[in-house]
């Protein structure tokens, strides 16, 4: 007998009854993993050849790729910033998927994020797969990743997206505490998940990696800005016309390195002004999503 949800809310979503009668949920998501990729100075066996700007690229064995180092390097000095600034400006919260370790070497961001609005979840110590990592392993990771947001940023962490999870993922999430985690991308709402052995829930708020800036580094991908552009309009506007009777909600995920060059975060610019043209829209941060839904739907 298969575990899998395979039937969901089905063809009559919940009513999420969101704040002042929203039409939708918006949460703009930023992935800061600048400096915790695979590269041979942290142990590891290879270098970094995942979501850069260098067109097949291919890792090098027990060696540096400094371009590729590069390319993270201009998300955290200049891509972050350039992101934050068109938040800022329109006073947006997003949130922060944040691997410990990126964190710790930009004290001048977690300097930025202790006086911030923002929400920062865990996304691992390290921008590596967690697949084969034994429990107690990525355990280790797990408890320094909350460590250190806790004392560089001074945040409480509420939510978790490894991403490239092991099968322990979820088990530590749930264990430790926290209200909720994005290691799905099965739905346009939350839901609960029944823990096994017990009668307690866990709080899954669903991911995106179709309305998400990693397409312009992978096949098939935005072929340009104006791609992402039209796809996050076309989303939006389905999504919109919808919450006139069932609200759902919509996730936008970034990456400094991507969205951060100029020309992209113009797409991100425009993306913002045009939702702003609408009416009833809510735009929150997960963090806020979760503790509606814990008020709102608590599970049965």
């Amino acid at each position: 007998m298969t575990t899998r949800d395979l039937v969901g809310y089905g063809s009559k979503p919940i009513q999420p009854k969101w704040p002042d009668q929203a039409q939708i949920a918006i949460n703009f998501v930023v992935n800061y993993e600048e400096g915790a990729e695979s590269n041979v100075i942290h142990g590891d066996a290879q270098s970094e050849s995942y979501l850069t700007d260098l067109p097949g690229i291919t890792p090098l064995s027990n060696q540096r790729h400094l371009s590729s180092e590069s390319m993270f390097e201009y998300g955290s000095r200049c891509g972050i910033w350039r992101l934050l600034k068109l938040f800022d400006d329109k006073n947006i919260p997003i949130t922060f998927f944040a691997t410990g370790l990126a964190l710790e070497l930009n004290p001048l961001l977690c300097d930025y994020l202790k006086n911030s609005s923002h929400e920062i979840a865990g996304h691992g110590y390290r921008w590596i797969s967690y697949q084969n990592f034994t429990k107690a392993e990525e355990k280790i990771h797990f408890q320094k990743t909350l460590t250190i947001i806790k004392e560089k940023t001074n945040k409480a962490v509420s939510g978790w997206y490894t991403g490239r999870r092991s099968p322990f993922t979820r088990e530590l999430i749930i264990e430790h505490g926290l209200k909720y985690d994005s290691e799905s991308y099965s739905d346009d709402l939350p839901y609960w998940l029944k823990n096994k052995g017990n009668n307690t829930s866990h709080l899954i708020i669903p991911y995106t990696l179709d309305c998400n800036d990693g397409r312009y580094a992978m096949q098939p991908g935005w072929n340009s800005g104006e791609d992402f552009l039209n796809h996050l309009k076309n989303t939006f506007d389905c999504l919109y016309q919808e919450g006139k009777t069932s609200p759902k909600m919509m996730s936008v995920g970034l990456h400094p390195r991507l969205s951060g060059r100029p020309g992209r975060s113009e797409i991100i610019k425009k993306f913002i002004d045009y939702i702003l043209r609408h009416k009833n829209i809510w735009l929150c941060t997960r963090e806020e999503i979760a503790h509606h839904w814990y008020n709102n739907h608590p599970s049965n």
